[in-house]
């Protein structure tokens, strides 16, 4: 195979895995009714005035299934780190005991469900469009290319369009597996 075609999948291809991975970066953060400390990720806290995730000023951590406990560093942050999860508006409602904050993860009711289930749906579908942009792209350059045979070009659309089948599927099932999670009781 040319190795000006083998440049233009390999790069196809690692558009199509960042499309994956942030796809799996984005369902980690859809709960699906279960205390995780990664619902908790997209938390902000101001230290000493940056923009700090939270796990980097303090322990977060889950002793049961429906409780987080975020255990900050330094004391002085337990109102920073409070404020964070309220602008994260996560619909969480944390509880300051002075030495620790304490989230109580309630259920999930049918209709926050099926508002997960949708965003989920949204992410998948963003994941896809990227997968099949980095197909565009690939496809562009292959046509572009001046010192490619016709048979080769061909060829090399029809690997392209199988790994899009292949990494659109790996999408689909990605989302089915999270909208079962999020739906299971």
């Amino acid at each position: 195979m040319n190795e000006e075609i083998e440049f233009i999948l390999d790069t196809a291809k690692e558009s199509m895995d960042s499309a994956i991975r942030h796809l799996e970066k984005q369902l980690v953060n859809i709960r699906a009714g279960k205390a995780s400390p990664a619902m908790l990720g997209s938390v902000l806290v101001n230290y000493y005035g940056n923009q700090t995730p939270i796990n980097q000023v303090a322990n977060v951590n889950t002793p049961d299934g429906r409780t987080i406990t975020v255990q900050p560093w330094e004391k002085n942050m337990l109102q920073e780190i409070e404020k964070g999860i309220m602008y994260a508006n996560l619909g969480f409602n944390p509880m300051n005991n002075g030495d620790t904050i304490i989230i109580n993860v309630p259920p999930l009711t049918e209709e926050r469900r099926r508002d997960l289930a949708k965003q989920a749906k949204a992410e998948a579908e963003d994941a896809k469009i990227g997968v099949r942009s980095a197909r565009k792209d690939a496809n562009n350059e292959i046509k572009k290319s001046d010192d490619i045979s016709e048979d080769l070009k061909k060829n090399a659309e029809i690997d392209i369009q199988q790994m899009t089948d292949k990494y659109v599927k790996k999408i689909d099932d990605m989302f089915e597996l999270k909208e079962k999670e999020i739906m299971t009781v």
